[in-house]
């Protein structure tokens, strides 16, 4: 009776072993990535679904250059992308917390970010500028320090916001938690300038035709790394590599066509 007893509990554990193990692969299969959704043409959010789209709810599709980009990753892995929606500041402790396996949302690795989590090297990289109004008085400048005594505003805790203070005698305005809530500060009068990448610039002006970009002569605007990374969590070195190797295979001139392809496709600015 006893060896049979044994026996019956030695299958139920194989069961139990088994069913695990497949859960885990099942999971593994998945690659979970992080990103605002809300950050145009790097990411965002649309309700109808197209060929490169992402189900990120019941009801809403994440789309643009880092969906895409993302979406490619996880092909090469041999895997399923699934897109996480997170906001901006809850996007390294969500990494490090095991609830998302990357983050692929137009973050600038700086020193501090380094110390938190790994990074790829680049996959996007760009010119820092700023958007005004079609009828400012600033379109024609071409030296940052002119915008001294004006109201200047960017994103919370990005390099956008960090730059601002390299102008002398600027109103550094509040920074604001999204991209499209400054740009709609700026449509009110009440900032006189945004700070963006080129290619953010680019899909701002595309979808709102009363602003435009005012870019910089050389060596009189921001000092600024603007270069984008995928960020890794510190312990997961095996999947930074393999990220790093997918993202290696995907040439310059696909990356520049990419990006082009998400400017033209994003929606128009909505808040």
């Amino acid at each position: 009776m006893k060896k049979i007893l044994i026996a019956l509990i030695l299958v139920l554990l194989v069961g139990c072993s088994s069913t695990n193990n497949n859960t885990s692969n099942e999971t593994n299969n998945v690659l979970k990535v992080g990103m605002e959704c809300d950050y145009a043409p790097f990411n965002w959010t649309q309700v109808e679904s197209n060929d490169t789209s992402v189900a990120i709810s019941s009801v809403d599709y994440a789309d643009g250059y880092d969906v895409v980009i993302a979406s490619m990753i996880a092909e090469k892995l041999g895997m399923q992308v699934e897109i996480v929606k997170t906001d901006w500041d809850s996007l390294i402790p969500s990494l490090n917390a095991g609830a998302i396996d990357c983050i692929i949302a137009g973050m600038t690795e700086t020193p501090e970010r380094a110390q938190e989590v790994n990074f790829t090297s680049p996959y996007y990289e760009s010119d820092m500028v700023i958007v005004v109004r079609k009828d400012s008085e600033l379109v024609n400048i071409t030296n940052i320090q002119q915008l001294a005594g004006y109201n200047v505003l960017g994103q919370a805790n990005t390099t956008y916001d960090e730059v601002i203070d390299q102008i002398e005698g600027v109103n550094h305005m509040t920074p604001l938690a999204t991209y499209p809530r400054m740009i709609l500060s700026l449509q009110a009068g009440e900032a006189d300038a945004i700070t963006a990448e080129l290619p953010v610039a680019n899909g701002v002006v595309a979808a709102n035709p009363d602003l435009t970009i005012v870019s910089f002569e050389q060596g009189q605007g921001f000092t600024v790394d603007t270069s984008v990374s995928i960020a890794v969590a510190k312990q997961n070195e095996e999947l930074l590599n393999s990220i790093q190797t997918a993202l290696d295979s995907i040439s310059q001139d696909e990356r520049l066509a990419i990006m082009q392809a998400a400017v033209d496709r994003q929606p128009a600015n909505e808040e």
